[in-house]
C-alpha cells in the first residue's frame, strides 16, 4: 500500500505577526476574498507572505495589496501572478463604516490573518493606528515581564 502525503494541519493559512507589533488593532472584520484556483491550492500548502500587506480602497471597493501567494508548482503554465491585487468582498454598510473610521487621523486597514471557513477562504482585516517607538518599547517590556512571571511560577512549582 502506498503512503499518503500528509496534509497541512488546519487553522490559519497565513498570519500577519508584524501587524500586532506595528499597529494598535482597534476593530476587526471578516471579509471574503476573490481568488483563482491555483491561489487556493497554494494557500492550502501555506504558500503565503503577509508581511507588508495592506488594504486599499478604490472606487468604493476594498483591494488587498502586497499579499504574496507563491505560485503553485504543479500548475506550471496556468499559474497566477504572485503579487497581484486581490478584491475583498464585504457589504456596502461595512465598507462605508470602515471608510468613515479610517478617515480619522492615523488609521489604516491591515489584514491580520487568512483562514478557511465553511469551504471558503476568509481574510480578517483590522482598523489600526500606528504605534510610535515608545509604545513598541512598552509592549516589549510588558511581554518580558510576563515571561519572567511565567518562568518564576514554573520554577516555584518544581
Amino acid at each position: 500500500m502506498a503512503k499518503t502525503k500528509k496534509k497541512p494541519s488546519g487553522g490559519d493559512y497565513g498570519y500577519n505577526r508584524q501587524a500586532r507589533f506595528r499597529y494598535e488593532l482597534l476593530d476587526r472584520l471578516e471579509v471574503g476574498i476573490v481568488l483563482s484556483g491555483t491561489e487556493v491550492k497554494s494557500l492550502r500548502t501555506h504558500g503565503v507572505a503577509m508581511g507588508d500587506a495592506y488594504v486599499d480602497v478604490r472606487r468604493g471597493e476594498l483591494w488587498l495589496q502586497n499579499l504574496r501567494i507563491e505560485p503553485y508548482a504543479p500548475a506550471a503554465m496556468n499559474n497566477h501572478l504572485p503579487d497581484r491585487p486581490r478584491k475583498l468582498l464585504a457589504h456596502r454598510r461595512e465598507i462605508d463604516r470602515l471608510l468613515g473610521q479610517a478617515k480619522q487621523e492615523g488609521l489604516t486597514l491591515v489584514p491580520t490573518r487568512i483562514y478557511p471557513k465553511d469551504r471558503r477562504i476568509k481574510v480578517e482585516i483590522a482598523l489600526a493606528r500606528g504605534k510610535n517607538v515608545a509604545d513598541k518599547r512598552e509592549d516589549i517590556k510588558r511581554r518580558d515581564q510576563q515571561r519572567e512571571m511565567q518562568r518564576a511560577l514554573r520554577e516555584s512549582r518544581r
